[in-house]
């Protein structure tokens, strides 16, 4: 049993409940209790104590679209690469890493991601994943790194025509595998989903030999309309927009994560929401990508679940808040623009997202939820209540404020110090791997 006090403490959850100097008692993988310090380290005396030290104590932070194959790609040169369009970065860069990616530093890429989301707050990811260089057990590598740092994680393997139809195949089946795999699963800390890429590197029968390997109750995870060229590729062979096609061919649903979604107009955002698809805004990478800005304060004006990712920039999910509440000021010129819609994608809408992935409550400190808790070194130097802690948030908290990250209930990082993990052991092994991959990119 822990106890984590001493901190002013926001619950999130409806309502949202804020103590001033506020602690939450774990159980096990569960929370206990919620209250005030003081009367909880008398009612759980024997509780090990967390001293928060006047912090800002919350719920594990959650991104809802990652892609743990980019790591490696930081610092990377590739010979010729000089991308003026999407379809370019995309051929050029992504999918350049990803056929030479093995499995080995599909593992490696994925403790690199783990450890960083860890020292960000970040408990909980779902990841969208490609390696057609070593495609069958890539899965099963991420969920290894997963469980040995703790962190919850839902994989997919994003299917596509690209590399010819074999490779497609074996894609479906990674995906089919893992799905069966996570479905044995008693933790509730790694789930499978059935991964596509995008519309515009399917084909039909692609699409329904994904759907034919998906089971009841498990959803798809799929880059919509990212680019232009997704949506003019989809008018052009097939007389229809991309969500309209997506839909036709039986994809959309409660279950379904449609990533990006920036290209799409008034009757696609009709069939998101009739069908109640969940959508992803990854603003970093879409300014990074030259693609434009989503339809965001449209999509949560129309009640869809919109939730908040990063698309593999990076594992620091304040930073993306910060982000993506600047450019949609920008982009609609209008400065009352993103104020409460930001954080509801981030702390709310990922929650609720996770609801349908998992299996126990998360994104919350409440009695029963997952103990998933980070604790952030600010100390406000303006009053602080449940009114205005998103402002304190977004102006005051990076990633690099959280010291401690606790994870269904196990302190995984302790005062900046990681608890059991070797991260130096770790990221020695990272630049050795990479180096060579980056060798064979290069050859």
């Amino acid at each position: 049993m822990l106890l984590i006090g001493n901190g002013r403490l926001v619950t999130r959850g409806a309502p949202c409940q804020f103590f001033e100097n506020g602690a939450v008692v774990t159980d096990g993988s569960l929370i206990l209790a919620v209250g005030e310090t003081v009367t909880l380290r008398k009612e759980y005396a024997s509780a090990g104590f967390v001293d928060a030290r006047g912090g800002l104590i919350m719920p594990g932070l959650i991104n809802a679209h990652n892609h743990i194959y980019s790591a490696f790609a930081r610092g990377l040169s590739i010979k010729g690469y000089s991308a003026k369009s999407f379809p370019e970065i995309l051929d050029g860069l992504w999918w350049t890493i990803d056929r030479n990616l093995l499995l080995e530093d599909t593992y490696y890429s994925a403790m690199a991601t783990f450890i960083d989301c860890i020292r960000n707050g970040c408990t909980t990811v779902f990841d969208h994943h490609a390696s057609y260089g070593g495609i069958r057990g890539s899965l099963f590598k991420i969920a290894d790194a997963a469980k040995s740092l703790g962190v919850r994680a839902s994989l997919c393997y994003e299917v596509s025509d690209r590399d010819g139809v074999d490779k497609m195949r074996e894609a479906v089946a990674e995906n089919a595998d893992f799905i069966r795999f996570a479905m044995t699963e008693k933790s509730d800390m790694i789930k499978g989903m059935m991964g596509m890429h995008a519309s515009f590197t399917l084909s039909d029968d692609s699409i329904a030999l994904c759907r034919e390997n998906t089971p009841d109750g498990i959803g798809f995870h799929i880059h919509v309309a990212e680019g232009m060229e997704d949506v003019d590729d989809s008018i052009k062979k097939y007389g229809k927009r991309v969500i309209e096609r997506l839909s036709d061919l039986g994809i959309l649903g409660q279950n379904t994560i449609t990533g990006h979604c920036i290209h799409v107009g008034e009757n696609e955002l009709g069939i998101i929401k009739d069908t109640d698809t969940m959508v992803v805004h990854n603003p970093e990478s879409n300014m990074g990508n030259a693609v434009g800005i989503p339809p965001c304060m449209e999509m949560v004006r129309r009640g869809i679940l919109l939730g908040l990712g990063t698309d593999g920039y990076t594992n620091d999910m304040f930073e993306s808040e910060k982000v993506a509440n600047i450019i949609h000021k920008h982009e609609l010129r209008d400065p009352s623009a993103a104020w409460s819609e930001v954080p509801q994608m981030l702390f709310y809408n990922n929650a609720a997202m996770c609801e349908r992935a998992f299996d126990a409550k998360i994104g919350v400190l409440e009695p029963g939820a997952v103990a998933d808790i980070i604790v952030c070194d600010y100390v406000p130097l303006t009053p602080m209540s449940s009114d205005n802690v998103d402002g304190h948030i977004l102006f005051g908290i990076s990633g690099r404020s959280v010291v401690t990250t606790i994870i269904n209930g196990v302190v995984r990082m302790k005062d900046r110090e990681l608890i059991g993990i070797d991260a130096d052991a770790v990221l020695a092994k990272c630049r050795e791997v990479s180096a060579e991959l980056w060798r064979r990119i290069n050859l």
